[in-house]
């Protein structure tokens, strides 16, 4: 079908040099993870004069930063009148305007910095799959529409001239979202991030954080250390190893891609007209897009695990057809995965692992508008201690059986995939 590789490492920008951690270093703050949750921080704390120093185990954008499918979606999960049901009305109308306005935080930011990342305006369209989907669609866009925002909900026929597909009975469109080129974007906030005065260490993997006075001090692979007041953890999906109740509360899923060569204009033409970018209301989501050079990437789950034989992503290359009979016979030039963190309730999470330690973790589908406004918000948290942060700071609370999760959750794969396909989820 296609080799294994990540397009986007094909289309990027040129990362900025990074260099080992080499000895030791002090610092304000310590952010561990160089994706967008952990440069935003760094940036936005050394943009308001503050130290930061980012560890980095890989390369910026190693992780989900660099292998998502470059969707910027505003808002959460759960609608404006449930995330109010749940926090109150007060903090929750703040909670769901800051997840409203994420996108518009990165357009703002991409816009002041100059960031090189094909950043585009455009609408995120939720392809409902059944009439059950329909009715929280319709909510979910009068919820919305009654707090200003431009969305709508539009019916089968009309879905079928935006995503060029008959395979939905309607669609939810989200006009204040967009795409960029992810991977370009993550290393864009590194290069951005180095001009603000943050140092940023690739290939230093933090194994192990201890107590250092009032502070603490991180101790890489190499033995290199830094001592820092406040550290950040930022690795989201990738947060295994120096606290372990953190990968326990979390399903460290996989999302695949997969990646035609250029489809011809007459084909290209049909496949989202307008530019827009696509996921749907599946238990099993599917979401694809058009990239700039008109490259069809269409992406969904895989297995618990890192992806590996070209099986993996045998379902994608399925669906395309499905959706897009013209496409038959299609060729895939590119397949790719990474893990991204999901809790089991969908939402979002703030914890104070240690005094002095703070993780953001979790962003159920939203990670590039999401992690990048909550890396300013971790900023914030870390030079003001009295700053009452957009999310409540929770406990962590590890899954039940956590070692089991791996077989509950390709157990639960096969009921949602069953699920969609009587349209009973």
């Amino acid at each position: 079908m296609s080799r294994l590789a990540n397009l986007w490492e094909e289309t990027a920008v040129p990362s900025p040099a990074v260099e080992l951690l080499d000895g030791g270093a002090r610092t304000d703050v310590l952010v561990v993870g160089a994706g967008y949750l952990g440069l935003s921080a760094a940036l936005h704390i050394a943009e308001a004069g503050g130290e930061a120093v980012v560890l980095e185990a890989d390369a910026p954008g190693y992780g989900a930063s660099g292998r998502n499918g470059g969707q910027l979606i505003p808002g959460l999960k759960y609608d404006p009148d449930e995330i109010e049901a749940s926090l109150g009305r007060e903090r929750g109308e703040r909670l769901w305007r800051f997840a409203g306005g994420t996108a518009d935080f990165v357009f703002a930011l991409v816009e002041r910095l100059g960031l090189r990342a094909e950043a585009r305006r455009t609408a995120w369209i939720q392809g409902v799959h059944s009439e059950k989907a329909a009715k929280l669609a319709r909510s979910r866009a009068e919820q919305w529409q009654r707090r200003g925002a431009d969305v709508a909900y539009v019916g089968a026929q009309e879905a079928e001239r935006l995503i060029g597909s008959r395979a939905y009975v309607g669609a939810f469109v989200d006009r204040r979202a967009g795409r960029l080129q992810p991977l370009s974007y993550v290393r864009e906030l590194a290069r951005a991030a180095i001009a603000a005065g943050a140092r940023i260490h690739g290939g230093s993997r933090v194994v192990s954080l201890d107590r250092q006075g009032s502070g603490w001090r991180a101790t890489t692979a190499t033995g290199a250390q830094v001592v820092a007041g406040k550290v950040l953890l930022c690795a989201n999906a990738y947060s295994d190893g120096l606290f372990p109740e953190l990968p326990r509360s979390i399903v460290a899923a996989t999302s695949l891609q997969i990646a035609t060569e250029p489809l011809p204009e007459a084909l290209r033409s049909a496949v989202l007209p307008g530019g827009e970018v696509l996921s749907d209301t599946r238990k099993v989501i599917r979401y694809w897009r058009l990239d700039d050079t008109g490259r069809l990437l269409m992406g969904g789950r895989g297995p618990y695990r890192e992806p590996g034989p070209e099986s993996d992503w045998a379902h994608l290359a399925r669906a395309v057809p499905a959706l897009y009979p013209a496409l038959r016979g299609i060729a895939f030039s590119h397949r790719w995965g990474g893990r991204v963190a999901i809790h089991p309730d969908y939402w979002p999470r703030l914890h104070e692992v240690r005094s002095g330690v703070l993780a953001a973790i979790g962003c159920q589908g939203r990670g590039i508008g999401w992690q990048t406004a909550m890396g300013a918000e971790l900023a914030r948290l870390a030079r003001d201690a009295a700053h009452e942060p957009i999310l409540p700071i929770s406990p962590i609370k590890p899954i039940p059986f956590s070692p089991l999760k791996r077989f509950g959750f390709a157990a639960a794969l096969t009921t949602m995939r069953a699920l969609d396909r009587l349209g009973l989820s």
